[in-house]
């Protein structure tokens, strides 16, 4: 998954970082309202981590504007007032749940995969696609009974392609949403992860086809 984390204390900002990159998971961080902005116009993420308190201004304006624009991506609010009233006001603007500081990682990292859940309409975390089993938290693919254990950048691709089966990504866009961008990479990284993906897949109902110039989409043969 691809986090927007807006935070100005760089400490707590950078152990969030590495706790969520040891999850496989890829971060940008913005201090500012207004670097928030910029990363939310350019950029596609699974999910914002939103402090309230910033440099230049309130989060929750960032909030107002981001849920004005249409934009569904689901908001954690981090905050450090435990007023009910405030908590009620933040869920009202549109954030999808709240964790008060200070807070325990493990909390922040379990609401985090709860939200995701939600999004997506599924209460437990496994996908189940024909005979392909597929665990994001756990890291974990079954296929057809066989247990494979998939490093960070194969899982996030799977657990994006499988949670769009169907959906047409560009080699551009899967580059987008699976690293940040102060890595250096390009489209070519792609195809590595997308043949290993396939290798671990073959024998299953499941596929990922390449759609030439376009890109690549993950199918179920009945």
């Amino acid at each position: 998954m691809k986090y927007l984390l807006v935070e100005d204390n760089l400490e707590l900002a950078n152990a969030i970082c590495s706790r969520m990159g040891l999850d496989g998971h890829q971060v940008d961080h913005a201090a500012k309202i207004s670097d928030a902005v910029d990363f939310a116009r350019v950029g596609e993420y699974d999910l914002i981590l939103l402090d309230i308190m910033l440099p230049d201004g309130d989060g929750r304006s960032f909030l107002e504007q981001h849920r004005a624009g249409k934009n569904d991506t689901p908001v954690i609010v981090l905050t450090a007032r435990s007023q009910v009233s405030d908590r009620i006001s933040m869920l009202d603007l549109g954030a999808d749940d709240y964790v008060t500081k200070p807070f325990d990682h493990a909390e922040l990292q379990a609401r985090c995969r709860a939200v995701l859940r939600r999004r997506t309409g599924r209460s437990q975390p496994t996908i189940r696609i024909g005979d392909v089993a597929f665990d994001p938290v756990g890291g974990h693919l079954n296929v057809k009974g066989s247990i494979i254990n998939l490093r960070n950048r194969e899982l996030r691709l799977l657990e994006l392609l499988m949670n769009a089966q169907g959906q047409v990504f560009s080699k551009q866009k899967l580059v987008d949403r699976l690293f940040s961008y102060d890595d250096d990479v390009s489209e070519n990284a792609v195809e590595v992860y997308v043949g290993r993906l396939r290798k671990h897949l073959e024998g299953s109902s499941v596929q990922i086809r390449t759609l030439r110039g376009l890109g690549y989409r993950l199918d179920h043969d009945e």
